[in-house]
């Protein structure tokens, strides 16, 4: 589940100011403190600090469907700033949204939510950001709404319409508990301002729970291209607690702006006021039309029966599985579950759809520094990624509707991603293997690739599949990849001393990587695994050069550290690959990713075991969700890092090869060999 950014930024610029002062006593510094805590409640940092900007100082663009808007300058600079603000002034802007200076802010400014303040909060915020913060001299930027909006006296008319001035007033039937949750939600937290519905006029159809209208508070809102679920009903107060705290609980992880709400505000929330949010929240009866929150986590299902029969379903497999897994129940604490996952069954795709495009990251907390991308799939049709999130949206018992290409163009249309492609490699698109007349044979042939260990375990004697080292199935630049490489065959292969065939080559890897035995050459297997080499050939010729293939070279020079290598991979690897090597196993013993060495690993034999390869490999392809490279984030470490974590890895005990002794009986040994 993803949760859209809080609206809500001062739209207005601050022009009058006040002195900027150093606390002189205990007393005004625990004020202060408080202040900080009160910014931290009202997500002051997110809105008002542009990206590589300074805290405070304004800049950061916000787009409405009236126009632009620029956060402002709410340091104490005297100039540029809110630095001769009186508190009358502030408490005025706070809660009424007009200015010192008199001009109406937009209400993109939650001012209708701040206006629930208590004096208490409201006194000592403004103590903080006039005695806790550092001047910073920046001009705001000017607003650049369309008319008739910029005329900013309309705004005096929607206030007298829609604002309701007064304080929180807590309710007499309810605990203390309750009434804190309900006070930081409705005021500080403003969560309406995304979460609720909008009217005509772009007003919340509710600012609490209460009348005839609190039946649409927070009940759920499409705002900024991203889909701000409900919040009513949410699932436990601990489960609830847990997402505000770390950005991820046992069924969603956010992204998108939402994370910046978690990391610079909700994460430093006390426990008291984390659960008296999960409280109120937990006591919203469900909003209509929305799906009510699981309650217990979906357990991992099946492979759907279209993954490899339907366009989506291999779209799945090629650009998806490799995160998200054959069940969606995605990798825990790395990448989310697909299944049950309430941004996936919205109603309104409108997230899944800005997440696909443009890309996603996990929020950093300190319960989770580690942050993991998706990148944005924009590079693919249209129609492309309807028929991948249809199939999303309708496996592994999630039930919404389809997804049609005009809704993705539409989106694209919006949104205007930026793709991150500026390789020459082609990506072939497995889906059209549907269109070839020998298609059932191919798909068995990736199958083969992708399942290898499962559909042939006869002749795999570890935990690995040919798409450990292939990356999705061989069709990832530098990863291994599958184009072109049929017609490299038959070849000279300096570690046989001969000529050897595709299928030769093969077999080795079943004997060397995967521990294994040779499939024979005959069989209908290998005809299909061979079928879908031929089939990724298309135009390539003996002699040419094909972009991406292979893993890329590394410079030898680099001598490897082995004592660094233990920390890079402690750092970066063992969340896959697990802390000894042993890969990484759901609870029903089921691998996820694989061992990397022990028992069922590679053996000595296999090309990963040489350091240089290794390294090769890693420099182009691992960590996967690292950055923003399609399509697995992959890569990003440095030469050196390479080298030395690979020098690391593929050094541990790991199987014997019994024929090594055959091996170069011509040719000279490469000098990072094992034997």
């Amino acid at each position: 589940m993803r949760f859209p950014h809080l609206f809500a930024a001062l739209g207005a610029v601050f022009l009058a100011q006040a002195p900027h002062a150093v606390a002189q006593s205990a007393q005004d510094a625990q004020l202060i403190e408080r202040g900080r805590y009160v910014a931290r409640l009202g997500d002051c940092m997110a809105c008002h600090t542009a990206t590589g900007g300074k805290a405070m100082a304004g800049g950061l663009e916000l787009k409405t469907p009236m126009g632009v808007i620029y956060s402002t300058n709410i340091t104490p600079d005297r100039d540029t700033g809110i630095g001769k603000y009186t508190f009358e002034q502030f408490d005025r802007v706070m809660r009424k949204g007009v200015a010192a200076d008199g001009h109406n802010l937009y209400p993109a400014m939650p001012y209708p939510s701040y206006a629930r303040m208590s004096k208490d909060d409201m006194a000592a915020l403004y103590t903080y950001l006039q005695r806790g913060v550092q001047p910073v001299r920046q001009p705001n930027r000017p607003s650049a709404m369309r008319w008739p909006y910029s005329m900013r006296w309309g705004m005096s008319l929607w206030n007298g319409v829609f604002l309701d001035d007064k304080p929180f007033r807590p309710n007499p039937s309810r605990d203390t508990n309750w009434n804190r949750g309900a006070y930081l939600v409705q005021s500080l937290g403003h969560c309406g301002a995304c979460h609720t519905p909008r009217g005509i006029a772009f007003q919340e159809k509710a600012m609490d729970d209460a009348g005839s209208n609190g039946s649409a508070f927070l009940a759920g809102e499409t705002v900024e291209g991203w889909r701000a679920l409900s919040l009513r009903n949410l699932w436990s107060v601990q489960d609830t607690v847990e997402l505000l705290r770390t950005g991820q609980n046992r069924f969603a992880t956010v992204s998108g702006n939402m994370a910046d709400v978690i990391h610079h505000s909700t994460q430093y929330f006390s426990d008291a006021d984390l659960v008296a949010i999960a409280t109120y929240l937990k006591s919203l009866p469900p909003a209509k039309g929305e799906l009510p929150m699981p309650s217990t986590p979906r357990a991992p299902a099946a492979a759907p029966a279209t993954l490899y029969t339907t366009r989506g379903g291999l779209g799945y497999a090629q650009f998806c599985i490799d995160c998200h897994r054959h069940d969606g129940g995605g990798v825990p604490g790395v990448f989310p579950a697909l299944a049950g996952n309430q941004s996936v069954t919205s109603t309104d795709p409108a997230t899944l759809l800005h997440i696909t495009l443009t890309g996603w990251k996990t929020v950093q907390t300190s319960a989770h520094p580690r942050v993991y991308t998706m990148p944005g799939f924009a590079r693919l049709a249209d129609s492309e990624i309807a028929d991948i999130l249809s199939f999303v949206r309708q496996s592994w018992g999630n039930k919404a509707g389809l997804v049609e290409a005009s809704a993705v163009a539409r989106a694209r249309a919006a949104l205007n991603p930026a793709t991150t492609d500026s390789g020459k490699f082609d990506t072939p698109r497995m889906a059209k293997m549907l269109d070839a007349p020998n298609s059932a044979q191919l798909v068995r042939g990736m199958q083969l690739h992708l399942n290898t260990k499962a559909l042939l375990p006869k002749n795999v004697g570890n935990q690995l599949n040919c798409t450990s080292c292939h990356l999705n199935a061989g069709t990832v630049a530098d990863g291994s990849p599958f184009v072109g490489v049929s017609a490299f065959f038959p070849s000279y292969a300096p570690r046989a001393g001969r000529e050897i065939t595709l299928e030769d080559r093969i077999n080795g890897c079943f004997r060397r990587s995967m521990n294994g035995k040779p499939l024979p050459v005959d069989s209908a297997d290998m005809k299909a695994m061979v079928a879908y080499f031929d089939w990724m050939k298309r135009e390539t010729k003996p002699g040419d050069k094909v972009a991406g293939r292979g893993v890329g070279k590394i410079d030898q020079s680099i001598k490897p550290n082995v004592d660094n290598g233990r920390k890079v991979y402690t750092q970066q690897c063992a969340v896959c690959h697990g802390s000894n090597g042993e890969g990484l196993k759901r609870a029903d013993d089921t691998m996820i990713y694989p061992p990397l060495w022990g028992d069922q690993s590679f053996n000595i034999g296999a090309g990963m075991a040489r350091t240089y390869t290794a390294a090769a490999f890693v420099k182009r392809n691992m960590p996967v969700g690292f950055h923003e490279k399609f399509p697995l984030g992959q890569g990003g470490l440095s030469d050196q890092e390479a080298v030395d974590v690979a020098e690391y890895f593929s050094h541990q005990p790991r199987p014997d090869f019994p024929d090594k002794v055959k091996d170069w009986p011509k040719d000279k040994k490469p000098a990072d060999a094992r034997y």
